[in-house]
């Protein structure tokens, strides 16, 4: 089973069968996220990954309807409005508790309840810790990499989904949909390092991400890591592209990044492009365009590196930067998730996020369903060395 990062909440898509949600790029397998603008619209979206064909959109007054009745009846209007998304078959349709939603809110601000730990499940159905973040309360713990995570408050975690672990360190009941625990609560951890073994308790605390990573590589080259489009992840590149040099070779990096805030995503773009189209989309039938600010760099030598972990607004972000000739992109293709999702407010707080339309790159090539193809196939392992190959071709830095 593919890592997972419990700094980041598994979510539940309330239509049908549970599916597992996930954050914008935060979990190493999962979702897309993309919201776009509209009237009275978030700037946030959370969505799911089923692997079949999108089914036709549900209106939004048919959701208002079925849970203001259910209301009226003294039923719950959260499970109507389930009832209404998983009738329609829209795949990325999801319905969030007020506290499910306004914890996705803080998520995409760049904001989590934690105890700071990374885990995967091991083949043999054992847990183990794959990272820790430094100055949480799992490093001041003294959790290492390599530890065993044998159990949660009690509850033994081998053999346990991954994700349900999660939701025990996050405090909320596994399955359940239930937001977090808040910051101060305590959790009890179950803990082996080869033949020691023993319990600590951590108090959970308020951690902010980092989704912008910067490194320098020999020859001139900055690699701009960007996991997710949080809150102020583009003004993180921007700061990135000042501290390089100005005339050096970048690439941007959007592998596993399954999307987050469009709005970031087009500032973004705007750090690459000197105005221009970045996408446009339709809302119930309605054509609007998303444009990147003036002024952006448009001479510094630039490669884009994806994979099937790209998704929705790094996608976005992608098609524009090739469409526009702005820059080489290197791996495979990319997930595919190209629709447009708007939130509607339930009468009990509740929030149904419902697609309404679907987004083009500047070329009108449609994502959805299709993905964007690299200009350059390769290899995990050799997407990052023909980055700097091709970057050489592209610009001399001296």
């Amino acid at each position: 089973m593919s890592g997972r990062d419990p700094l980041c909440s598994p979510r539940r898509v309330r239509r049908g069968p549970a599916l597992t949600l996930v954050f914008a790029g935060v979990l190493v397998t999962g979702a897309a996220t993309g919201a776009f603008p509209g009237p009275g619209a978030p700037q946030r979206r959370a969505v799911a990954a089923p692997a079949d064909p999108a089914g036709p959109a549900v209106r939004p007054e048919a959701v208002r309807e079925a849970a203001a009745e259910a209301m009226a009846a003294g039923k719950s209007p959260t499970e109507a409005a389930e009832r209404a998304v998983s009738r329609s078959g829209d795949r990325w349709a999801a319905v969030y508790s007020e506290g499910e939603y306004a914890e996705f809110q803080d998520a995409l601000d760049g904001r989590y309840t934690r105890v700071g730990l990374w885990a995967r499940q091991e083949p043999d159905g054992r847990i183990e810790v794959t990272r820790v973040r430094p100055g949480s309360p799992a490093a001041d713990a003294g959790i290492r990499a390599g530890d065993r995570l044998r159990s949660v408050d009690g509850h033994r975690t081998d053999g346990r989904p991954v994700t349900e672990v999660i939701a025990l360190l996050r405090g909320a009941t596994p399955g359940d949909g239930t937001a977090d625990a808040p910051a101060g609560t305590t959790v009890t951890l179950g803990l082996e390092r080869g033949t020691r073994a023993w319990t600590r308790t951590l108090r959970r605390a308020r951690l902010s991400t980092d989704p912008v990573t910067v490194r320098r590589l020999s020859g001139g080259v900055t690699v701009v890591k960007v996991s997710a489009f949080t809150k102020g992840s583009a003004g993180a590149v921007r700061a990135a592209l000042r501290a390089a040099p100005a005339d050096g070779r970048t690439v941007l990096d959007l592998r596993g990044n399954s999307g987050g805030l469009v709005t970031e995503a087009v500032a973004t773009a705007s750090a690459f492009l000197d105005g221009g189209l970045v996408a446009t989309y339709d809302v119930d039938g309605a054509q609007r365009a998303l444009h990147a600010d003036p002024g952006g760099d448009t001479a510094r030598p630039l490669v884009v590196l994806v994979d099937g972990g790209t998704m929705s607004a790094a996608e976005l972000l992608t098609g524009a930067l090739q469409d526009r000739g702005r820059a080489v992109v290197i791996g495979s293709r990319t997930f595919g998730k190209g629709s447009v999702q708007m939130p509607v407010k339930l009468p009990d707080g509740s929030v149904a996020e419902l697609t309404v339309g679907h987004y083009r790159t500047p070329s009108g090539r449609t994502v959805d369903g299709r993905g964007i193809t690299p200009d350059l196939e390769a290899r995990p392992e050799q997407a990052l060395p023909r980055a700097r190959t091709v970057l050489t071709g592209l610009g001399d830095p001296s």
